[in-house]
Order: structure tokens, then sequence, then C-alpha cells
């Protein structure tokens, strides 16, 4: 019989210090090293995760935070999919030249047919 008892259950991805935190704590982390296709999978899932978070982050410390946490994960999605960084703005700053940016808050309620 295991010396641990079972305490939460989280299945998810979490950060790599993670299991020595939990270490700290006295308790035993039940991991596994992902595969490059399963990290991806769970990275697109901690995307998701993450903006949850972002949107119910109450002052601005938790903006912030949050904020930090989607850029970690958009940078290892970027660092997995072999996804240059330079080249992520390059379409981004190409997009805003073309299409804008969200400066002005334009809420868009849909399109009509202009009469004649």
């Amino acid at each position: 019989m295991s010396k641990y008892k079972r305490v939460d259950t989280y299945n998810k991805l979490v950060r790599d210090k993670i299991p020595d935190i939990i270490a700290a704590d006295n308790l035993l982390a039940e991991t596994k090293i992902l595969t490059d296709e399963e990290l991806i999978i769970e990275l697109k899932k901690k995307i998701i995760e993450e903006s949850a978070e972002f949107i119910e982050a109450k002052n601005t410390d938790d903006v912030v935070v949050e904020l930090a946490d989607l850029k970690e994960v958009e940078l290892a999605l970027m660092k997995k999919l072999k996804i240059n960084e330079e080249l992520v703005e390059k379409v981004r700053q190409e997009r805003r030249s073309k299409r804008g940016g969200f400066d002005k808050g334009i809420y868009l309620f849909g399109t009509k047919e202009k009469q004649n």
C-alpha cells in the first residue's frame, strides 16, 4: 500500500517547476513528460485556460499576471512549432497595416446592402 493518498486531480499541463513546488509541500506529483504532439495539444488547451483566467481577472495586478501567462504559452507554442517570434511580429505588423489594430474600439453589429 502506498504511503501517499490522492489529494487533488488536475489532468493539465503545468509549468516546469510545479512538481518541485508540490514536493516542497510534502506531496508527490504524479506526472509524465508529453510527446511533442501531446504538448502542442495541451498548449492549445492552456491558451483557452489562461484566456478564461484573463477574462476573470478583477484588477490590474491579476490582468498583468494572466497576460504574462498567456505570453509564456504563446512563446512555448512558437518554440515547439518552430515558429520564429520575429515572423509572428512581422505578420502582426502587416495585418495591422492592412486591417488596422483595435485602438479605436470599433464594434461591428453587421452589414446591410446600400439602397440606390
